[in-house]
């Protein structure tokens, strides 16, 4: 359940149905909270209590402009739902959102700072405005080979270019993820699958680089965990989990990369510091 917060709360996760006596944990949606990047993001506090997949939720948020919420679960690891962002963004447009009484804080990148691994990296570097996104991947295989996308984040392109871009793997890394009692849920319904010489979901693609718009979608939802939105550009060749948190936390480590920037921005739908006026994925009352 998604509930409502006040202007300054920032997003946590609030775990519940944990066997320690019925006792509820509040893991903050941040970087120094992420426990593991094998797979997927994962939260932790410090007592252990976790909640995995963060990553499609938090991109919707970050995509909607929402910065103070509460998410409520009751077991270890997001709902995957179809593999993608929508459904988080549908159910916050069913219940609404709106502009806080306060001023937003941002977190200007002020100076490039850079992390690899093998042949990839990820960078977080200065920008005039906004947040920018380059992206690029590069798989050995002719199914989804060399793509490269730049996206400017908005509400209107998140909703329409992003936000509907499903998690995908090859057949042998599905297999893996189950059995690290990962993505658990994980079918043809929600995942892209991979085999060795076509795509196995009988509909096909969204779209014909729907790889690359979900990396987005997944660098954009661990690079929320930054507390505050991000003015700058990230670029990444052959992304993933892992570069995103070690990118986002060497910017974090230097206190002269960035600098805290307190404005009421103009955003194109006006969802400027926003929280929704009810809870999304309440149960049901009747």
């Amino acid at each position: 359940m998604l509930h409502p917060a006040d202007a300054g709360s920032g997003i946590w996760f609030l775990r519940t149905g944990l066997a320690d006596g019925g006792r509820e944990h509040l893991i903050a949606a941040r970087h120094y909270a992420v426990g593991a990047t094998k797979l997927c993001t994962v939260l932790r506090d410090e007592s252990g209590a976790s909640v995995a997949t963060v990553e499609h939720l938090m991109a919707a948020l970050a995509g909607l402009g929402i910065d103070n919420l509460t998410i409520e679960i009751d077991g270890p690891e997001m709902p995957i739902l179809d593999g993608s962002s929508a459904p988080f963004v549908a159910a916050i447009d069913q219940v609404g959102i709106v502009e806080q009484a306060s001023y937003r804080r941002f977190i200007k990148v002020l100076k490039p700072v850079r992390v690899e691994e093998g042949a990839g990296f990820a960078e977080l570097r200065p920008a005039d405005k906004g947040f920018k996104l380059d992206v690029e991947i590069d798989f050995d295989t002719p199914l989804i080979g060399r793509q490269r996308r730049i996206t400017t984040l908005t509400p209107q392109v998140f909703r329409r270019e992003i936000a509907r871009a499903r998690t995908f793997g090859f057949m042998r890394d599905v297999e893996m993820a189950w059995k690290n009692n990962f993505a658990l849920g994980a079918s043809l319904d929600n995942t892209v699958v991979i085999g060795e010489d076509r795509i196995v979901n009988p509909e096909g693609l969204r779209w014909a680089d729907e790889f690359v718009r979900h990396k987005t979608l997944d660098a954009i939802g661990d690079l929320a965990l930054s507390g505050a939105p991000l003015q700058g550009l990230y670029r990444s060749y052959r992304p993933g989990h892992t570069l995103n948190a070690k990118v986002l936390a060497k910017l974090m480590e230097d206190r002269t990369a960035y600098a805290l920037v307190d404005e009421r921005p103009v955003r194109e739908s006006g969802h400027a510091g926003v929280v929704m006026t009810a809870p999304a994925f309440a149960p049901e009352t009747n």
